[in-house]
């Protein structure tokens, strides 16, 4: 079943002869468990593809329909509603709050959502313990490294128990070992939590740890790759399909 598609979807900036197409008639459709990798070269459309699916932004034409309910369809108060319930974001640079610890940053969202603060914080330290954060629960940002800002910030996605996380080049800031561990991370999400997660990424690397590419040029979907096997090869298998395609 489809937790996710989308309908011709279309993004247009701009009118008349300085008007950009950053979208051009996109249908995907993204099951419910699966993790999803959307690749291509610069400005394809990746980034907005994944604020259009997450309701960030509004699309020119075509629809994107989350759990049968289609997202133009509904009023301002319901779509913040579901981004705060169903829809969990990570962003490359962690989006952290410097002066809040560990916990307090990964409470927040079902903290303003009406949860209890010492509930909110009970919830949070229980998915900063799954992901290794036990001992660093009071620490703030600047007292973490890279890849441990970013798995508060994947625990900040997940607090409220969305079905869907959204993450846009989600290793672009951390090195290669806290890239890994972070693509592992979403597939942990995906494997043993059952969330969906849709991840833009321009590393074939991190791509191979997804079940399913989705190739983007020009915007408009041009290939689709399912990976059934995990192995040291699929990276090399999307790195050539990044070059046929023109990175």
């Amino acid at each position: 079943m489809s937790l996710i598609h989308t309908e011709n979807l279309t993004k247009i900036y701009g009118s008349g002869e300085t008007a950009v197409t950053a979208l051009d008639h996109v249908s995907i459709k993204v099951k419910e468990g699966e993790f999803v990798a959307v690749m291509g070269p610069s400005g394809c459309g990746k980034s907005t593809l994944l604020h259009l699916l997450g309701g960030l932004d509004s699309s020119s034409a075509g629809k994107v329909v989350i759990d049968g309910t289609s997202l133009a369809e509904m009023k301002d108060d319901d779509l913040t509603k579901l981004r705060r319930q169903k829809i969990g974001f990570v962003f490359q640079f962690y989006n952290l709050i410097p002066v809040l610890t560990a916990v307090e940053n990964a409470s927040l969202p079902i903290t303003l959502d009406g949860v209890r603060p010492a509930e909110a914080r009970k919830r949070a330290a229980e998915w900063l313990e799954r992901f290794e954060l036990g001992e660093r629960l009071n620490n703030r940002p600047d007292q973490l490294s890279g890849g441990q800002q970013q798995r508060v910030a994947v625990a900040r996605a997940l607090v409220a128990e969305p079905a869907l996380i959204l993450a846009d080049e989600p290793t672009g800031n951390l090195d290669t070992r806290s890239g890994d561990e972070i693509a592992s991370l979403l597939r942990e999400v995906t494997k043993k939590y059952g969330r969906t997660v849709i991840m833009v990424t321009h590393d074939p690397r991190i791509a191979a740890y997804a079940d399913r590419i989705i190739f983007l040029k020009d915007g408009k979907v041009i290939d689709e790759t399912i990976l059934e096997k995990k192995n040291g090869k699929n990276a090399d298998l999307l790195a050539g399909k990044m070059k046929e395609i023109g990175d």
